[in-house]
């Protein structure tokens, strides 16, 4: 079968002597001498799951989703974004997977190895974690911090008017926390795929998930959370509007650890025998599901604690870090102190399963690239991770007067990753795959392991849809931050 582009020629011509198999093997320094090693893998299908799913659950499901579900009419959003999540983020998850495993190479390589002029993609892709992992190991640090003081018994400090303003303005604790941050997935990241990433994955999620059960059944017996329960969960058709689905699909992103690279290391790693199109069903299901119960977990208390009126607590640090130990202090020293301890041990979770996998993916991107050992390459993601780190860590103190466009370094880094260049590299993977090397590509490495059940809505939705839903995330999203176009 022919797959053809938009101007009728064979796409597969594009395709440059690939030999993918070689894709599988990446280097390693031994005794001086550069000697060729057998590329990491995970064990199976379940350590590879685990480990996509830690990686998409992160802050975007428990902070960013809440906030944006309460704002965008609560039943309304969910219903839109997991509708989106099923076609729209299914889609583009599958591709990068079906990419990493095809070519066995990390973002740098992967897409060259199919056709040597789209090399500057994969540089692309290699840079968004590059940029994210620093900032976002800064927030990790935050979450570090609350944790800790709600297991030393000082959550109703937490509570108080200024307490993290006046964390994140001290010159030298947000360093000491994202430092220790840093320094956790690193060890992870150090041990390789099979005994760090895997292992550790099939840990933390399975506690993940039960801690979110746990604290979502706490928060749920509360008096009064029955309207918020409703808002959140039955859908307003009269609050549907364009701006909720572009809401919800910018936010897909955030949660499904799209166009940063990760899901074409993490196929990289997969074995050949797995079903790729089942691992991300199941991907899909702990994701959404994670961000489906923080909802439920923080907007009826949120609904109940604002009077109806739950995006007025604000978003992002704003709800994780002064809102919600305000909502946990009403449970008292000691129940909130229990509610605001599992909360942040699970956001913790939350957190360092992404950061881990942000650090081996740019890990991999230097074994690739420079052809150095895990441990030297571990080593200097590890260091220009702490060097990188260090003035969103101080940019809210010693460099809070720094700032572009009234954003400040945090903000900077977090927009042009999140807004402009995951949204650029997802829509260039989408004419990559669509329109370069054409989909039978992708599809054929699908349908290794059996038939692909909804191949043609993928070729459809790569080629047509997603193209125009990206570009519609990139410009209002641009848009957005200068205050022309509010979402």
């Amino acid at each position: 079968m022919k797959d053809e582009n938009a101007n009728g020629m064979q796409t597969n011509d594009a395709v440059e002597n690939v030999d993918v198999s070689s894709a599988t093997e990446s280097y390693a320094e031994q005794n001086g001498n550069t000697t060729k090693k057998k590329r990491g893998s995970f064990t199976g299908k379940i350590g590879f799951v685990l480990a996509a799913a830690g990686s998409a659950v992160g802050l975007g499901n428990i902070w960013r989703f809440p906030y944006l579900a309460a704002k965008y009419g609560g039943g309304i959003f969910l219903l839109t974004y997991i509708v989106l999540a099923v076609t729209f983020g299914f889609v583009l998850m599958i591709a990068e997977i079906a990419l990493g495993r095809k070519t066995g190479s990390s973002a740098i390589n992967a897409f060259s190895k199919l056709n040597k002029k789209w090399a500057f993609l994969g540089v692309l892709c290699a840079i968004i974690p590059i940029i994210i992992l620093p900032y976002y190991s800064v927030i990790g640090g935050w979450v570090g911090k609350y944790f800790t003081t709600y297991i030393t018994g000082q959550g109703m400090a937490a509570a108080n008017e200024g307490y993290f303003n006046s964390f994140i303005s001290s010159p030298w604790q947000p360093l000491v926390f994202f430092a220790v941050f840093v320094t956790i997935a690193f060890l992870v990241v150090l041990f390789g795929v099979e005994k760090g990433v895997e292992k550790v994955s099939k840990i933390l999620m399975p506690a993940l998930v039960l801690l979110t059960i746990g604290v979502t059944i706490y928060t749920l017996t509360m008096p009064g959370t029955a309207e918020g329960i409703k808002y959140y969960l039955l859908p307003d058709f009269k609050k549907f509007s364009v701006k909720t689905v572009l809401a919800a699909l910018g936010q897909l992103f955030y949660s499904m650890s799209l166009a940063m690279g990760i899901m074409i290391t993490y196929g990289s790693y997969m074995k050949k025998q797995d079903k790729i199109e089942s691992s991300v069903h199941q991907i899909e299901v702990f994701d959404t599901g994670i961000a489906i119960l923080s909802g439920l977990m923080i907007i009826p208390a949120a609904y109940t604690f604002s009077g109806g009126n739950p995006e007025t607590l604000g978003q992002g640090p704003g709800l994780m870090f002064v809102a919600l130990p305000q909502v946990f202090a009403t449970f008292g020293k000691v129940g909130g102190g229990i509610l605001g301890a599992l909360f942040f041990a699970l956001v913790l979770f939350a957190a360092l399963t992404s950061a881990i996998s942000l650090m081996e993916t740019v890990v991999s991107i230097v074994i690739d690239k420079f052809h150095l050992s895990r441990k030297k390459s571990s080593l200097i993601v590890y260091a220009g991770t702490l060097l990188l780190g260090i003035p969103s860590a101080l940019g809210f103190g010693v460099l809070g007067k720094l700032s572009i466009k009234g954003m400040t370094i945090l903000d900077m880094f977090d927009f042009l990753s999140n807004s402009v260049l995951m949204p650029i590299a997802a829509l260039l993977t989408c004419i990559f795959i669509g329109y370069i090397i054409g989909c039978r590509q992708i599809t054929e490495e699908i349908e290794l392991n059996g038939r692909f059940k909804f191949k043609k809505f993928f070729n459809v939705m790569i080629k047509y849809i997603c193209p125009i839903c990206i570009v519609a995330i990139l410009v209002t999203s641009i848009l957005s931050a200068f205050g022309v176009f509010n979402i």
